[in-house]
C-alpha cells in the first residue's frame, strides 16, 4: 500500500514523482542558501566570478531535460506494462536486490558515458561542456545538460537501469526518486554534516566537486552513486576537505 494508490497509478508516479521531488529538493537548497553559507565549497564570489551560465538559463535546461525525459518515461512504462495483469510486488529483500542492481547499472552506464564525453574531443565542445559551465556547481543545475547528454547520460541510464534489474513500476518510483535526491545533493556545493548521502557515500558532494574543478576534470566521472569505475579504472581522485578562514570548507585535489 503506497499514498497514491487509488489516485493515480505507479507508472504516472514513476514518471513525474521525480520531475517534482527535483524542484523541491533543489528549490529548499536555493531558498535556503544563506543560512548555509558556512557549509559552501565555493564562495558566492566564484560562483558569479567562474559560473558562465545565468540562472535563468539553467533553469531552462533543465526543464527542457525533464520534458524528454517525461516522455521516454511515458513510452517505457507503456512498452512494458500489461494493464491486463495484475502486477505483484516483490519482497522487501527482492526490491533491496533490485535496487542494488539498478545503481550497479546506472553508475556502469554513466561512468563510461560520461568519460568518453570527456575523451573525445568533439563530444566534449559540443555536448558535455555545456554541463561544466557550471564550474562551481549548485543544486538547481544538477541536470543542466545539453538536450542530448541529458537524454544519452540520465534518461536513458535509468531505462536501462529499470529494465536490467527487473523491478516493477512501483518500485521505479522509489529508486528514481532516490536517484534524483542524489544527483541533487552531488551538486549542492554543501559540506553538511548530518548529510545522509555525504556521509554513506564516498562519491558525494565533495567528490563531484573535484571533477567540476578544472584540475579534475579528467577525474571522479562516476556518479551518482559509488567510486568503483574510477578506482578500478584509475581515475580517481583523492581530495583534502580543509576548512577556509572565511567560513565554509574546500575540497583540494591530492594523488596518492
Amino acid at each position: 500500500m503506497v499514498p497514491w494508490e487509488g489516485y493515480v497509478s505507479d507508472e504516472t508516479m514513476g514518471t513525474f514523482a521525480p520531475i517534482v521531488l527535483y524542484w523541491v529538493y533543489a528549490g529548499g537548497y536555493q531558498l535556503h542558501r544563506r543560512p548555509l553559507e558556512r557549509f559552501r565549497l565555493h564562495t558566492r564570489a566564484e560562483e558569479e566570478e567562474k559560473n558562465l551560465v545565468s540562472l535563468p538559463a539553467v533553469v531552462r535546461g533543465v526543464l527542457l531535460q525533464q520534458l524528454v525525459q517525461a516522455i521516454v518515461a511515458m513510452i517505457l512504462f507503456m512498452v512494458t506494462s500489461d494493464i491486463s495483469v495484475t502486477v505483484v510486488q516483490s519482497s522487501i529483500a527482492v526490491q533491496i536486490f533490485q535496487f542494488l542492481i539498478a545503481m550497479l547499472v546506472m553508475d556502469s552506464w554513466q561512468y563510461f558515458v560520461h568519460r568518453y564525453m570527456h575523451q573525445n574531443k568533439f563530444l566534449y565542445r559540443h555536448i558535455h561542456s555545456q554541463h561544466h559551465r557550471l564550474i562551481v556547481p549548485y543544486a538547481i543545475g544538477a541536470l543542466y545538460n545539453h538536450p542530448l547528454e541529458g537524454l544519452l547520460l540520465d534518461t536513458l541510464g535509468g531505462a536501462i537501469s529499470f529494465l536490467v534489474s527487473g523491478m516493477t513500476p512501483r518500485t521505479a518510483v522509489f529508486f528514481f526518486c532516490f536517484a534524483v535526491l542524489k544527483t541533487v545533493d552531488d551538486h549542492c556545493g554543501l559540506w553538511l554534516p548530518y548529510n545522509i548521502f555525504q556521509n554513506l557515500f564516498q562519491n558525494n558532494t565533495a567528490y563531484h566537486d573535484i571533477h567540476h574543478q578544472l584540475q579534475g576534470t579528467k577525474y571522479n566521472y562516476s556518479q551518482p552513486f559509488f567510486s568503483i569505475w574510477d578506482k578500478i579504472l584509475g581515475t580517481h581522485m583523492p581530495y583534502n576537505l580543509v576548512s577556509r578562514k572565511e567560513g565554509g570548507f574546500e575540497a583540494r585535489p591530492s594523488r596518492d
